[in-house]
């Protein structure tokens, strides 16, 4: 019987998860990535899938228990824990410093069965890149569908051209996945009246910088329609990021998005006013935070699936948006492990991930829109009920992750 073969649209974490999970279920895989060289500190996050990648710049990853059980299914979990910085509390906080409520990860343990691990993308991109067999990632390969196929048996092949600069390459495939983002072409292809994924509200900076001097504790802290984190990484610099209610498209005057958070964020305690100072203007990110505007019809079509920001883009206030993705790819492996009918495999994949991954998504959102309150009344009210649930409930901060860390991937069969 020949090898099924799979075709991966995209190079992020979600696609090299997918890669890589289908590689162990036996499908000959290729993944295309658009970008010829790509880089940790694009606006997309796509890096480093070349293992050994260079690390400057990029942005951080949070990875919940739920994700960690998903790369353990693929014999990756000792080498993803082993990414993580010790954590051993955080806060939620005002601007001021003012903790409202304390995070314990030893909390996280008992409540899902381990922290989350906080790693830079590039060393995952680049883990999951060195699991791949030799030649199974085209850079510099913009992929577009042609035809989804039929999942039929003996029904048609998937088809999709290759645009590297040369003739056009077509290629053919028992199963295509899209896992090419938030403005997925994919996804437009197999359900072209899909409604695109509407902006939430806000925009969001993230970069990568030096750690200060003076230590500090793990932390995100809540302002005026405007949020802030600072997170500690293995090798010992800090993942930040920010977010700030305004209007889409917005960038900063003269291109410089540091200057633009020095100016909503400067004031605030340390160590954000540190990070500031040590960050490299050009190494942070700026980009508006979009979500799924309603449920696609399905996860799949034909012979292809879709995963990721490709087709339940969230808000990050769960930091489920890369967690949701490798779950996807692993589920999707799963089902699609064994030879027999496609169309029903797929069908299962969309029973599993449709309903869980827009749960999330709108999780996610609720809480986001408590991030975006701005008078100083609605804020009082915030902190006072924060500060008040969190001293009745310890663990309430966590609490906002029942029911999806505590996933675990379907059973090998």
């Amino acid at each position: 019987m020949n090898q099924r073969t799979a075709l991966v649209i995209g190079g992020g974490i979600g696609g090299l998860t997918a890669a890589v999970a289908l590689d162990r279920r036996g499908w000959a895989v290729t993944v295309l990535e658009r970008t010829a060289a790509p880089d940790p500190g694009s606006a997309s996050g796509r890096l480093a899938t070349i293992p050994g990648g260079a690390q400057r710049g990029g942005a951080g990853i949070g990875l919940a228990a739920n994700a960690q059980r998903a790369l353990e299914a693929l014999g990756a979990g000792d080498a993803v824990r082993a990414m993580a910085a010790p954590q051993i509390t955080g806060a939620l906080c005002l601007p001021n410093g003012r903790r409202l409520a304390r995070m314990d990860a030893a909390a996280a343990v008992r409540r899902f069965g381990g922290p989350v691990v906080v790693a830079h993308r590039a060393e995952l991109m680049a883990l999951l890149g060195a699991w791949l067999p030799q030649g199974a990632l085209r850079t510099g390969a913009a992929a577009t569908l042609v035809d989804e196929g039929d999942p039929a048996p003996g029904g048609r092949p998937a088809r999709v051209v290759i645009d590297d600069g040369g003739d056009g390459e077509e290629l053919t495939a028992d199963l295509v996945v899209g896992a090419d983002g938030i403005h997925s072409a994919v996804r437009r292809a197999v359900f072209p009246g899909h409604p695109e994924p509407r902006y939430a509200g806000f925009t969001a900076w993230r970069f990568v910088a030096p750690a200060p001097e003076r230590p500090f504790a793990p932390h995100e802290t809540w302002g005026a329609g405007s949020l802030w984190g600072s997170i500690p990484l293995r090798d010992g610099r800090v993942y930040a990021y920010a977010t700030a209610a305004l209007p889409p498209g917005g960038r900063a005057a003269d291109g410089d998005e540091r200057a633009e958070l020095l100016r909503r964020f400067g004031d605030w305690h340390h160590p954000v006013p540190a990070l500031l100072a040590a960050v490299d203007p050009a190494a942070v990110l700026r980009n508006d935070v979009r979500t799924a505007a309603a449920a696609p019809p399905a996860f799949h079509r034909g012979r292809v699936a879709l995963l990721g920001d490709a087709v339940h883009p969230m808000t990050p206030h769960l930091g489920q948006g890369g967690c949701q993705a490798i779950e996807d790819a692993v589920v999707l492996a799963h089902a699609t492990a064994a030879d027999g009918d496609l169309g029903a495999a797929l069908a299962a994949y969309t029973r599993q991930r449709l309903p869980r991954t827009m749960d999330v998504v709108r999780r996610s959102e609720r809480i986001g829109r408590l991030t975006l309150w701005r008078s100083r009344p609605a804020r009082a009210l915030r902190a006072a009920g924060t500060a008040a649930a969190a001293r009745l409930a310890p663990d309430l901060a966590l609490r906002g992750l029942d029911g999806i860390a505590d996933w675990r991937p379907p059973a090998a069969t």
